[in-house]
């Protein structure tokens, strides 16, 4: 029997993930805590460890110090069906099974819930764009080489994540295939998600992408260079307050940190 559903609250307690094969963390020392309604951004360079952590988080890569928490209860004391459905993840290289846009949604489900797809669509703000295929929810895709472009596989993936109920969103490089048009999408199911206390996490190196975020760490080699409220944040990174709005709001989804 599985624990019952889960409170948005995600904590990481002097976490260390070590590179595969080897005694080399790739992570050390990672603490910080998210709390219901809350989206983190957490920055920096690629190679910084940022993927890393994002897989550590899923459960993916098991931490070998320290602990990580969902609703207080760590991540290894859920049943790996049910912690997948309480965890959306948006990759950084999206995979598309060649089957119908609605069974890739559902995760490969051989009989998804038409009411459960459609309803990630709406919250990833894909419904429409699905719509204009030319079967709709039934058009076949051939993996990743269908006639979708980058964005709109970036978007059906985001359904893929959203479907079901997840109370934690974790997102890596969410924007990068995106134009403005998606990405102001995206900015609308983060808030959308958020607003019914539930919690996301975002992996970048684009400025353009933590526009919705509270709170920002940045990470570098594997640690914690800083960490604060996202305005703070920047200010001291970029040492200019007006800068900071300029690249949240300009600065493109090609902008990268300096």
């Amino acid at each position: 029997m599985g624990l019952l559903t889960p409170k948005a609250e995600l904590t990481l307690s002097g976490i260390a993930v070590l590179a595969p094969g080897t005694k080399k963390p790739t992570l050390a020392g990672l603490s910080f805590a998210l709390l219901p309604g809350q989206v983190l951004g957490v920055i920096g360079n690629s190679g910084m460890g940022k993927s890393t952590l994002a897989k550590a988080m899923l459960g993916v890569l098991p931490a070998a110090h320290g602990e990580i928490c969902l609703g207080g209860a760590t991540l290894d004391q859920y049943d790996p069906d049910q912690l997948g459905g309480l965890i959306g993840y948006l990759p950084q290289d999206v995979t598309l099974f060649t089957d119908t846009v609605a069974e890739n949604i559902a995760r490969m489900s051989t009989s998804p819930d038409e009411k459960t797809v459609f309803d990630a669509a709406k919250r990833a703000n894909a419904h429409e764009m699905i719509l204009a295929l030319p079967e709709g929810y039934q058009t076949i895709l051939h993996g990743s080489d269908s006639q979708l472009s980058g964005g709109q596989q970036q978007r059906l993936a985001l359904a893929r994540a959203l479907y079901g109920d997840p109370v934690l969103l974790v997102m890596d490089e969410p924007n990068s295939a995106l134009d403005s048009v998606g990405t102001a999408a995206l900015n609308r199911t983060i808030r959308e998600f958020r607003s019914s206390d539930r919690a996301v996490v975002i992996m970048t190196h684009r400025p353009a992408a933590i526009s919705e975020c509270d709170r920002i760490i940045v990470i570098e080699h594997g640690r914690i260079k800083a960490s604060g409220p996202r305005d703070d944040v920047l200010q001291a990174m970029l040492q200019n307050a007006g800068d900071i709005q300029r690249t949240v709001s300009t600065g493109g989804a090609d902008a990268q940190w300096v």
